[in-house]
């Protein structure tokens, strides 16, 4: 038997053996997309309850077996939580702090993460664990210092130069945004997408005379938008769904947030659930508008920050 007879066997038995690995494959394939199918599901599943929930009657929730479709539409339930205690004022306050909170926390966490990549200085090692040490303090602990400080905040809502004698920032936007701006997981997310950035780019920029601030805003920044969107995303979201924050700053009803409204819908005994369902929906909206806008940059980003540690 030859070299060629030998190769020709070789090739037959591995065509053989790929055919008969397509079934599997196939096979394979579909289980996972299965399963991938069914995690859907189970995923959706609570929000197409809440908005069936949103327009069914009130006898009709708690009806035994479940229904997923009303058999009666309340599609007033919406203007009801609308206009239930002021609730768009609630809506507004949200959007006010969140994209306020969204926008303040970008800039100071991609300053501050550029210092810690791009910028070489003494201790910058020790000062960023430091930072990246704080996300493990639960938030909890820091409640009541951090209520202290905004409350002492000097020349702020009746306060003198040493900040006593008022109520500094509560009951006013500044208390419910800056304190949740640049928080050490933000700093590292994008720390982690500056150190893909070359240094080589930076370097020609300085060779053109360009400084630090010029390299972040016009080569940085533009490079990092991928990230930047995963961040806002994050950020957005922790903003909007905050309820204790609020709630202990807050004492006035103009400055309460949607999170806070949702509570106007239960009573002592009795829950109105029609357009308590409604008012999540509302609530929710926003939040899934802003997913769907910034998918492709919330994924590719999510991709890329962990390329280099």
């Amino acid at each position: 038997m030859n070299t060629n007879q030998v190769a020709t066997g070789s090739g037959r038995l591995q065509r053989k053996a790929g055919l008969q690995a397509v079934p599997v494959r196939r096979a394979g394939a579909t289980v996972l997309h299965a399963v991938a199918a069914g995690i859907g599901v189970v995923m959706v599943f609570p929000f197409l309850w809440m908005l069936s929930s949103s327009v069914k009657p009130a006898t009709e929730l708690f009806r035994f077996p479940p229904t997923l479709l009303p058999s009666q539409w309340h599609f007033e339930n919406y203007a009801r939580a609308w206009e239930a205690a002021r609730f768009s004022r609630y809506f507004g306050n949200s959007v006010v702090v969140a994209v306020g909170g969204t926008l303040l926390s970008l800039t100071v966490c991609s300053m501050a993460a550029y210092a810690f990549s791009k910028l070489h200085f003494r201790g910058r090692e020790a000062l960023f664990w430091l930072v990246l040490g704080s996300q493990m303090i639960p938030g909890i602990i820091t409640l009541i210092p951090s209520f202290l400080v905004v409350r002492a905040i000097p020349l702020a809502g009746g306060n003198d130069l040493l900040g006593r004698g008022g109520y500094g920032w509560l009951n006013s936007y500044a208390g419910l945004i800056v304190p949740g701006a640049g928080g050490a997981f933000g700093v590292f997310l994008l720390r982690q997408f500056f150190l893909t950035v070359p240094e080589d780019l930076l370097d020609a920029a300085r060779i053109d005379g360009c400084g630090d601030f010029g390299i972040f805003g016009r080569i940085v920044i533009p490079l990092a938008k991928p990230a930047l969107a995963a961040l806002s995303i994050f950020t957005f979201q922790g903003y909007w769904n905050d309820f204790v924050w609020p709630l202990v700053i807050t004492s006035q009803d103009q400055f309460r947030t949607i999170q806070l409204g949702l509570i106007v819908f239960r009573q002592r005994f009795t829950t109105d659930w029609g357009p308590l369902m409604a008012g999540v929906t509302i609530a929710t909206a926003p939040m899934l508008l802003v997913f769907l806008l910034a998918q492709r940059y919330f994924v590719r980003g999510i991709a890329l920050t962990g390329i280099k540690g």
